[in-house]
């Protein structure tokens, strides 16, 4: 092997060993996430562990776990207004409502009820953000309210921009859809408005499933999962999976990962879209058509799935289904 080649092996198998771990910190951000278990996952000595963790990912691995469960956490003030501050907390593993209360306030400079009451205040104006309570303290807060989502192949594909705040023209459904085995490439930081690097993501992606077989279309399911809500996660620190679906014994190596994408009850949204409008697409679902639904968003990712090859569309549009996880409210 090439010295070069050796050294992108290497690389690769390091960001592969850590996504195994973010995964895991996701799946189980409730219970104790100690050192020696997430040193483990990755299979690292855990005297190492830390450096290697911190070096690849940006932020140091306690950091990373207690922002993501407070990230959680936000994201369940705003959609599950039935559950007390308290319950929150406790779901997203803090282990007493004083400690997240401290820890909420330090990182969102709000406290947790501040909070609950002026994001369900914005979100009830279409999602027009009026206030910047809440900010992040890097200053990294999203100029949109957008949120991002899961899509998933359909018949019907009818929107028309100029008409979006017309709910008549959303064409919404809710069903059941069966969990779904995938492999991904992820990438940390920024990616709003750069079509290029979704390219490069897929095109990776593509030439490793294509020299394995695995690309069979129109049975492979191509997609977009965020794991992060940008309302709320600094944009340097958003992560964002591009994803095929495989069968379930499907063997990975490198910087390809696998994970499984939780069945359950879904919003999906039809549209035909240019790079412009994805930004309103997803308003017009949180914005517009969720909030008198008598739905709210359920624990999970939500996703993007493409139906077409844009370049096969009379006017160059990506037919699209955004998927959200919902349950009743």
């Amino acid at each position: 092997m090439e010295k070069q080649e050796k050294k992108a092996w290497l690389r690769e198998e390091y960001i592969s060993r850590i996504n195994r771990v973010i995964d895991y910190i996701e799946d189980n951000i409730t219970e104790g996430l100690s050192l020696k278990k997430l040193s483990h996952v990755a299979n690292f000595s855990a005297f190492h562990f830390h450096r290697i963790f911190r070096a690849i990912v940006g932020e140091p691995l306690n950091q990373f776990i207690q922002r993501v469960r407070l990230e959680k956490a936000a994201m369940k003030l705003i959609g599950q207004s039935k559950l007390s501050i308290t319950e929150i907390a406790l779901e997203c593993g803090f282990s007493s409502s004083s400690s997240f209360a401290r820890a909420f306030r330090e990182h969102f400079n709000v406290s947790a009820s501040e909070w609950r009451e002026q994001m369900n205040v914005t979100n009830s104006k279409n999602g027009e953000a009026e206030s910047n309570i809440g900010k992040p303290k890097s200053n990294m807060w999203k100029d949109s309210t957008s949120s991002s989502a899961y899509t998933e192949g359909t018949k019907s594909h009818e929107w028309r921009r100029q008409e979006m705040v017309d709910k008549k023209t959303l064409k919404v459904e809710v069903k059941e859809i069966p969990s779904m085995h995938v492999v991904y490439i992820r990438h940390i930081g920024s990616y709003k408005g750069d079509a290029g690097l979704f390219e490069r993501l897929f095109n990776k992606l593509f030439t490793w499933a294509g020299a394995r077989d695995l690309l069979r279309f129109p049975a492979t399911k191509v997609m977009t999962v965020y794991h992060d809500n940008p309302e709320v996660t600094d944009e340097s620190k958003l992560r964002t999976s591009v994803c095929i679906t495989v069968p379930e014994d499907t063997e990975v190596d490198g910087e390809v990962g696998k994970m499984t994408i939780s069945g359950g009850k879904y919003a999906i949204g039809h549209f035909e879209l240019d790079n412009t409008e994805y930004e309103e697409a997803w308003n017009a679902l949180y914005g517009e058509w969720l909030p008198e639904s008598g739905y709210q968003p359920d624990d999970g990712p939500p996703f993007e799935m493409y139906i077409n090859d844009p370049n096969e569309h009379p006017r160059h549009k990506s037919i699209v289904d955004i998927y959200i996880p919902v349950k009743p409210l």
